[in-house]
């Protein structure tokens, strides 16, 4: 069982929290936390890129199938870097990947996960969304090869993932039914031999804890009623966390602004969540050594923060807008809203509004609707009785042409394209977009005036300040 670690760094966005703000985190004293999502794509542009330092191939170098590692590299490594040509493609996603998409999956999560851990025994989590399904028993191999400690997830409701986790600890060929719209049995089972995949059969893995992030007692409840296995503890995200949001219970209500407004029926009864007897974390708002005493005498055994370490040096955001949102911050000055558009995944998404980026309507609406890299892809059945796939950020009409409701791509934006664009990552023209939670207060207490900074070190020496 994972120690009473205090604080947990969120994982965040798409090549927001890597190895380094993890590993940084974790030597402080904190769960440093490694973001799988869309790994393929960073482990494949970052090799492009030429590597910078030479990391990802030195962690490749200890992949245990050196034959998978040399196919990724042989694709993927430019030496010097492609200097603003365009990235080459990483294949699409589906219930059927190609060899290629598996080997560069399995190697991103085992690469970040290593990385991240190199050097200490300090422990380390691996975070996914169980929105992204169709990846999910790649990422968890190849995190588990990594020996991972923890793996938290959230954007859905992982009963799944335990049992998933048991099976590949012991050898076996793990499987994930992923949801596929208007299917007669509303999901399709993919399945991953590893032994045949290899060459080789795998190792016995050790199991890391599960952490499922939820927004809710009742879904707390529901989860350790259905899991496939043993949940470890839970993180309880409120409304006002970073990222994707769980929409509201009941009636849609909405505010002047267009956000959606949580009621009652969203607080988290933290009584009945004690009772369940497990350990918890609270995230959104709790970025304070007062926000960390709260939330220890609701019963937590502490809290997951994502902004604060989303915005300090170690973190993976463009360093020229990361101190612009830092320096608009410390101003109080900052806007983040609750987006119920934005994300193609139908799930409420903050959005910082920042000039020259996709959150600027006139940005957004110049930017051609281009769904290329597909990684929050929703699977459907054609007419044909075959998967398809669509996203509400596509083309309208060709979102429409393949069953979708036209009204539901209004304000969508492309995540995949803005989220690697915020990172340094993005095609070339890409405009990036960010993601914070509602609350910057400890950029006062952390900076040295608008222009300063703070290390991950420094944020967690705050957070835990008596």
């Amino acid at each position: 069982m994972l120690r009473p670690t205090r604080v947990i760094q969120g994982g965040m966005g798409v090549g927001v929290s890597l190895s380094p703000l993890a590993k940084a985190v974790s030597l402080a004293g904190g769960l440093g936390t490694v973001s799988g999502v869309a790994g393929d794509l960073l482990l494949a542009r970052s090799l492009q890129n030429g590597d910078p330092g030479g990391h990802f191939r030195r962690a490749l170098g200890q992949f245990p199938f050196p034959r998978m590692a040399k196919l990724v590299l042989e694709k993927y490594f430019v030496s010097g870097g492609i200097e603003g040509s365009t990235y080459r493609s990483v294949p699409m996603f589906t219930v059927h990947p190609n060899d290629l998409l598996i080997a560069l999956t399995v190697c991103a999560s085992f690469a970040l996960v290593y990385l991240a851990k190199e050097g200490h025994s300090n422990p380390v989590s691996f975070n996914c969304l169980e929105k992204v399904q169709m990846p999910l028993i790649y990422y968890f191999v190849g995190a588990m090869l990594a020996d991972v400690d923890v793996i938290t997830m959230g954007a859905g409701i992982p009963t799944q993932v335990p049992g998933v986790l048991d099976t590949i600890a012991s050898g076996g060929s793990p499987k994930y039914r992923v949801q596929v719209a208007g299917s007669k049995e509303g999901v399709v089972v993919m399945s991953f031999d590893p032994g045949k995949f290899f060459g080789e059969k795998i190792p016995e893995l050790r199991r890391p804890d599960f952490l499922p992030i939820v927004s809710s007692n009742v879904l707390a409840e529901l989860l350790l009623a259905r899991a496939t296995g043993s949940i470890e503890g839970f993180v309880v995200e409120t409304p006002v966390a970073g990222g994707h949001n769980a929409p509201p219970r009941g009636k849609e209500v909405l505010n002047e602004a267009d956000e959606p407004v949580y009621g009652p029926r969203d607080q988290v009864d933290f009584e009945k969540l004690r009772a369940l007897g497990k350990p918890f974390w609270v995230g959104g708002a709790h970025a304070s050594p007062e926000g960390l005493a709260l939330a220890q005498a609701k019963g937590a055994v502490g809290i997951q923060a994502g902004s604060i370490f989303a915005l300090c040096e170690e973190s993976g955001l463009e360093p020229s807008f990361r101190q612009q949102i830092r320096a608009l911050g410390y101003r109080g000055e900052l806007s983040v809203r609750t987006d119920r558009h934005a994300s193609p995944t139908g799930f409420p998404f903050k959005v910082v509004e920042l000039a020259g980026t996709m959150s600027d309507a006139r940005i957004y609406e110049s930017r051609p609707r281009v769904c290329d890299l597909s990684a929050l892809v929703t699977p459907y059945v054609r007419p044909d009785g075959e998967i398809g796939f669509r996203c509400a950020s596509e083309p309208i009409s060709l979102f429409v042409e393949k069953g979708g409701k036209a009204a539901i791509t209004a304000g969508a934006r492309c995540l995949c394209n803005g989220l690697l664009a915020a990172t340094g990552l993005g095609s070339p023209g890409e405009p990036p977009i960010f993601t914070l939670g509602d609350d910057t207060s400890f950029l006062r207490s952390l900076m040295k005036g608008e222009a300063g900074s703070y290390t991950a070190a420094a944020a967690l020496d705050y957070l835990q300040k008596a």
